[in-house]
């Protein structure tokens, strides 16, 4: 298979019969005890794309529980700062619970409701997904687990308390590096055993193949209500727009540039760079991973000199993780999107400067990618037109940021 983008084809539809994309990323890697409930999920799954009440089902709840369309707006005073390009902000953290992790917890419990489970599991760094996870199965009646890495638990306090408040069950992962990766490790071990009472949602575009598109066919409700946007702003979609979104399993970037795919925009993924003056960072795709597997899937993953899965650091949980989605990995080498990444400083400096400007926080996930719009803009022309994703809001990493900045800005 070729590593060519085709037109008019879903994103998550361009894989061979093996379920990979451009015959080397994706696939299903996984135990035999695992096989039959992927494959069911996946022929339900299938079933319900097509399925004209399941789609105004979710659309109804996308609008009345979720609270679309998130606001479009443009950052007059970050712009006037910069002296360059025109930015602008798509602020998916005004969905309900603060980010656009709730629009694949909404489908996957809708999913779990026409499967006929009872209970749902999920994984979670930053707490976004858990949270939304934990909030949407109490919106449908679902009983929940969420696994998290025990770091995770002490750096994300009040998601962790959300998760709570809404009945939900925090299971502690201590293995490993007690981060997301080991979180979705444990979560998938649960599930093998588990299967026929409980659905599993994975919280990104993660894994095997059938969870990387739930996810994405998810949160491309982020750039279906973008592109209407951009074009009532606009008259059009403009020749010289960048849209630049935060990168970690990648999720939230899917979702925001899933209907700009076949466009002329330029496409913009922020890794995390980590500390400035360390060698440990969260960026595959920018400092030259090696692609191996990682929860099933083939993808270009940090990797130790024995081809073992290597040691993270990134200020934000929810970026912090040694892979990537295999839809990123297929983009970057398409080139069709470009890859880079901020430091911990950098996206700091970003979170501090749009907070005191303008009327909305980024979660240090979104201030990765403010930093490189703050990098781009003075030197870009007026003409020039940036999108940033702010999807996630910063009240989860308050207390991160007033132990490193001294102050917390809202």
């Amino acid at each position: 298979m070729s590593l060519k983008i085709r037109k008019g084809v879903p994103l998550i539809d361009q894989h061979d019969k093996n379920f990979m994309y451009g015959g080397k990323f994706g696939g299903n890697f996984i135990p035999e005890t695992l096989k039959k409930p992927i494959d069911d999920l996946t022929k339900l799954f299938s079933k319900l794309r097509k399925d004209k009440k399941f789609v105004e089902k979710r659309d109804h709840f996308f609008k009345s529980y979720v609270g679309a369309p998130t606001p479009f707006i443009k950052l007059d005073n970050l712009t006037d700062h910069l002296c360059g390009a025109q930015i602008y902000a798509k602020v998916v953290s005004e969905a309900n619970g603060g980010a656009h992790k709730i629009y694949n917890a909404t489908v996957h419990c809708l999913i779990a409701k026409k499967a006929g489970k009872k209970y749902i599991v999920g994984d979670t760094g930053a707490g976004y997904a858990g949270k939304m996870l934990s909030m949407a199965a109490k919106k449908f009646g679902l009983k929940c687990k969420i696994f998290m890495g025990a770091k995770d638990i002490k750096r994300q306090r009040p998601n962790v308390e959300a998760i709570r408040k809404n009945g939900a069950i925090i299971i502690p992962v201590y293995s490993g590096s007690q981060t997301l990766v080991d979180a979705v490790s444990e979560c998938m071990r649960y599930w093998v055993s588990n299967c026929d009472t409980t659905h599993m949602c994975v919280g990104s575009t993660v894994g095997p193949n059938i969870f990387i598109k739930i996810c994405a066919y998810s949160t491309a409700q982020i750039s279906r209500e973008l592109i209407g946007q951009v074009k009532e702003e606009f008259g059009k979609i403009p020749k010289k727009m960048k849209l630049i979104n935060c990168v970690g399993g990648g999720s939230s970037a899917m979702g925001f540039w899933n209907e700009f795919i076949d466009t002329d925009a330029e496409l913009i993924g922020v890794e995390a760079g980590g500390p400035k003056n360390s060698k440990l960072h969260a960026a595959p795709l920018t400092n030259g991973s090696k692609i191996g597997i990682l929860h099933g899937a083939a993808q270009y993953v940090i990797q130790d000199k024995d081809g073992q899965i290597g040691t993270t650091e990134s200020i934000s949980a929810g970026l912090d993780y040694p892979g990537i989605s295999p839809l990123h990995c297929f983009l970057k080498d398409t080139k069709r999107a470009r890859y880079t990444s901020a430091s911990d400083e950098d996206a700091l400096k970003a979170y501090k400067l749009v907070s005191k400007l303008e009327n909305i926080s980024p979660s240090l996930e979104p201030s990765h990618a403010f930093a490189e719009a703050i990098k781009l803009a003075p030197k870009l022309k007026s003409s020039d037109i940036i999108i940033v994703n702010s999807c996630g809001d910063s009240q989860k990493d308050k207390d991160i940021i007033k132990k490193r900045l001294g102050t917390y800005i809202r």
